[in-house]
């Protein structure tokens, strides 16, 4: 968990619960106890996939002159592509597929820095800054990338 995303499916025999939970809590996505089938193994295969890689709600963000096709992975301004880092445009995909609700401090270091970084919450106010000084007309004063301060951020859903 501390380098990758990729799903981790714990095949034992062993099925004690407090096996299954220790596995589960120290970072497994499932946990199969054998004997199994092999079209269950496959089904729960597809499942984990899909939480890891689900496919985005909205393939083209719009809000006033900024648009974001997250297909092709272009963001423009005023009809100017904005180069952004890795960890900006990740930072910008997480809020747009959770447009409009809140994600806590956690929530976002989890997602785009892993587990390990979950208390590292200055990345998020240097990150954070550098995005709306390529995003907002007024980084000061900013309109689409919103601070809830004590919890975390909040992309807006559409203008005022």
């Amino acid at each position: 968990r501390e380098w990758t995303q990729t799903p981790v499916i714990m095949l034992s025999v062993r099925d004690a619960d407090r096996d299954k939970i220790a596995t589960l809590d120290a970072g497994a996505d499932d946990y199969l106890t054998k004997p199994f089938s092999i079209d269950e193994l496959m089904a729960r295969m597809r499942v984990a996939l899909r939480h890891v890689y689900p496919e985005p709600e909205v393939m083209v963000f719009t809000h006033g002159d900024l648009q974001v096709d997250l297909a092709r992975r272009l963001v423009t301004l005023h009809g100017q592509p904005v180069k952004l880092t890795p960890t900006e445009y990740a930072l910008l995909r997480l809020l747009i597929q959770h447009v409009g609700k809140v994600l806590t401090h956690r929530q976002i270091l989890r997602k785009v820095w892993g587990a390990k970084y979950v208390d590292e919450t200055h990345y998020l106010r240097v990150y954070f800054a550098q995005l709306r000084q390529k995003l907002e007309a007024d980084p000061a004063l900013p309109k689409l990338i919103l601070t809830e301060p004590g919890v975390g951020y909040r992309l807006v859903a559409n203008n005022p």
